[in-house]
């Protein structure tokens, strides 16, 4: 049987379901998935198995008008992700439609498509009803030459196994890029402090979010086969510092509680972390913390 492999670029709007998808492809957690708009910063890879094919999916941050240097690095991050894609899938909120925003990707495109399968995964479809639903896919195709179109839930599955059935037919022939077993391209420090933001993002309110990161600053191998994984969380301002630490320090230790929790049964064993707060008041313009976030800092220009 010869065998196919390939990269599958995931974009659309925030809040697409994108890392949902790219979730439930893989068969487990690898990119942070919150209902706040905007979680995926950098582009994540998750590889999943569908017969004889290798599909590495590319979760892309969400496109948006961006405002911020950290806006722009990861706008072009996504673009950059489906440019370097064999094919590239768009998904669209059923509920939502074609707003201002998926009216952008759609001009965009005509240029980063060209040359490759794109495929059009209109996700959430248990929002609405199947007479929407046609008129949205005749709306979309009449704009794009969609290679393919899916009807899909990422969260619950609906229609996810037949994509996945087609992109295994799509990606290029040749060897595999990852070993069988690998589900993630990405350092697991990384992965570790993506764990630990998400949790940060779940139970913090607004803007905050937006304003902090995290980094995974020691990563030590103990005799007994646990990890002990130290964590700094930046934020810009002495007020943020205290958001995060809560009254008594009751939310970082909450936060801590649940990314270790979720940390032993992603790596099975047991974990040792410990999280630092600091205040870095512009962090947001440091090239280090891009490099850290797998973002370019010179995109953020």
């Amino acid at each position: 049987m010869s065998t196919r492999a390939g990269f599958i670029a995931l974009i659309g709007e925030p809040n697409a379901g994108k890392s949902t998808l790219l979730n439930r492809m893989v068969g487990a957690k690898v990119s942070i998935v919150t209902h706040k708009v905007q979680t995926t910063r950098a582009r994540i890879r998750g590889v999943a198995m569908e017969g004889g094919s290798q599909l590495v999916f590319v979760d892309t941050p969400g496109l948006f008008q961006p405002r911020r240097r950290l806006d722009r690095a990861m706008v072009a991050a996504a673009w950059g992700g489906a440019a370097d894609a064999d094919v590239i899938v768009l998904l669209i909120e059923a509920h939502r439609g074609v707003t201002e925003g998926v009216e952008r990707i759609l001009e965009n495109l005509a240029e980063v498509g060209e040359g490759r399968r794109v495929a059009l995964a209109i996700n959430k479809i248990d929002r609405v009803q199947s007479d929407v639903l046609l008129g949205l896919t005749k709306d979309l195709n009449d704009r794009f030459a969609f290679a393919e179109t899916f009807m899909i839930s990422a969260e619950k599955g609906y229609g996810t196994e037949d994509l996945r059935k087609w992109l295994a037919q799509e990606v290029p022939e040749g060897p595999w890029l990852y070993p069988e077993d690998q589900i993630a391209d990405l350092p697991l420090r990384m992965i570790a402090a993506e764990m630990t933001r998400e949790k940060l993002t779940l139970r913090l309110h607004q803007e905050l979010p937006y304003q902090l990161t995290v980094e995974t600053e020691k990563w030590e191998e103990r005799k007994d086969g646990s990890a002990r994984i130290d964590q700094i969380v930046y934020v810009v301002r002495d007020g943020h510092k205290g958001i995060v630490l809560g009254k008594r320090g009751e939310t970082i230790k909450a936060v801590g509680q649940a990314a270790r929790a979720e940390l032993e049964e992603f790596l099975d064993r047991k974990i040792h972390l410990f999280l630092q707060i600091k205040v870095r008041p512009n962090w947001l313009e440091e090239s280090e913390r891009y490099s850290e976030m797998g973002l370019e800092f010179k995109d953020g220009n």
